[in-house]
């Protein structure tokens, strides 16, 4: 099928492609890698806030002029084209010029052989910056101290109860994330069938109450919204650096008090099976100012740390 032809097939039909509310077409420097560019905003299988293919992409997103569902496809070498539906298209779509920062093709060039190696087998993945904060912000904060498979099942519940169907192609099953003013107005309680308990879901409730202050970060530069991201009591550099690497673009960006990546990043580039995060980041030195490339090749290389040891296991809510 192609993609933003006048159809698109379902699951068991011919589906009709509404015609959309925006559209722009933008000329690239380089080539980009969309899935691996944008597998960073995917919470999760089942995920319906998005839905990523070889070579386009839709996702939903919230805009001041209201929600959002934004359409990507390469359409050349060096081209893609935005599609956008529903009240906030045209300020949505009007993001994507800004929305890839860095290249692994910087990483050509890297002293390190296997780095260079990575990078031209993962040519094309970019950092991102989507400008939409609380949307980076408000699911690292479900995955703080708790496993993957937890906070998804969280956030997906809170999709399913207090998002919205997307606008844009019904036959994709999208849904947008809650408005901050839905999650303001919840008691801290509403949250506890959901899997959370009352400290995160209160900073989640207190962060959605100033939405608009923490949206505009995105036009802050990077060491003033991360010291106002962390001036925020259980707002730590792990939390601030998973909205880095996707709301901001910053391509430095070092998740500081991960559970596995210390131990990916010792493994892939020391062969040594465990690590603390001052020995992470004495590895990624030479990459300053590209960490989070570098990062993300690990990530998509397939390398893992062999796994033994204590492992973070779920626990009931009323342990947290």
């Amino acid at each position: 099928m192609r993609f933003f032809a006048p159809a698109y097939r379902g699951r068991d039909r011919l589906c009709a492609v509404p015609a959309p509310d925006s559209t722009f077409t933008l000329d690239l420097a380089a080539p980009v890698d969309l899935p691996a560019s944008l597998g960073p905003l995917v919470r999760g299988h089942g995920d319906r806030t998005i839905r990523l293919a070889r070579d386009r992409a839709w996702w939903t997103t919230r805009t001041p002029d209201g929600p959002a569902t934004i359409g990507i496809a390469s359409v050349g070498p060096r081209r893609v084209r935005a599609d956008g539906w529903g009240p906030g298209a045209e300020a949505a779509v009007a993001r994507v010029p800004g929305l890839f920062s860095g290249s692994t093709d910087e990483l050509l060039d890297a002293a390190d052989p296997r780095i260079a190696t990575l990078a031209k087998r993962r040519p094309g993945v970019r950092v991102l910056r989507t400008g939409a904060v609380l949307e980076s912000l408000i699911p690292a904060i479900l995955e703080q101290k708790v496993t993957g498979t937890e906070a998804h099942r969280t956030f997906h519940a809170l999709v399913r109860r207090y998002g919205e169907p997307a606008p844009g192609p019904a036959e994709l099953g999208l849904r947008v994330f809650p408005a901050p003013a839905t999650l303001a107005s919840l008691p801290y309680w509403a949250f506890h069938p959901l899997g959370l308990e009352r400290r995160r879901a209160d900073l989640i409730r207190a962060i959605s109450r100033d939405a608009a202050t923490f949206e505009r970060l995105v036009d802050a530069p990077l060491e003033a919204a991360y010291a106002r991201l962390r001036s925020i009591p259980g707002i730590g550099p792990w939390t601030a650096a998973e909205v880095g690497v996707r709301a901001l673009g910053d391509v430095d960006a070092v998740s500081v008090g991960d559970f596995h990546l210390p131990h990916l990043v010792a493994y892939a580039l020391a062969g040594e099976p465990r690590a603390t995060d001052a020995r992470m980041l004495e590895l990624l030195e030479p990459y300053r100012g590209r960490r989070a490339l570098v990062v993300r090749l690990l990530e998509l290389s397939g390398v893992q740390a062999p796994r033994y040891g204590p492992r973070l296991s779920p626990r009931r809510i009323e342990g947290i």
